[in-house]
């Protein structure tokens, strides 16, 4: 099977994969990104086509979308860690940010891996590349999990 991957180009995957979308109301309305879970593999990508109105006055993707896309992209994975089937909701407890490099336009693309964690608390890591693969930003956080 054929589908388009983040930068629009072909690429393979599984015939089985299945991907679920996360349409959450809020803030993903507001900013504009697009969230994916792969269900085979737990993998989570958050993608942001950049327009003006994510830039600092500067020019540059603001400090606070990329906040944004680390925290949606690595809460995600860590849900996923928790219980893949169910994706419960959790809580970020921290998340400490560097920013490497600067973009101004294109798409960027936000990924994250669970290092661990508990019953409760996930330990994640994260990156934001550009469309050309440039590391703009890293990641690493403590998500909760609640139940309702």
């Amino acid at each position: 099977m054929l589908i388009r991957n983040w930068s629009g180009s072909l690429t393979s995957r599984q015939p089985d994969a299945q991907i679920r979308l996360i349409d959450d109301p809020g803030c993903q309305q507001m900013v504009g990104y697009r969230t994916e879970i792969d269900l085979a593999t737990g993998d989570c990508e958050v993608t942001l086509d950049l327009g003006p109105q994510h830039l600092n006055r500067n020019g540059l993707l603001h400090g606070g979308i990329v906040a944004t896309l680390m925290d949606v992209v690595c809460g995600n994975t860590a849900s996923q860690h928790f219980d893949p089937q169910a994706h419960p909701p959790v809580v970020t407890v921290s998340l400490t940010l560097s920013y490497v490099a600067a973009v101004q336009a294109g798409r960027v693309r936000a990924t994250a891996a669970a290092q661990g964690g508990g019953a409760s608390l996930a330990y994640v890591s994260g990156a934001l590349h550009g469309e050309d693969g440039t590391l703009l930003a890293t990641a690493s956080g403590v998500f909760k999990r609640i139940k309702r």
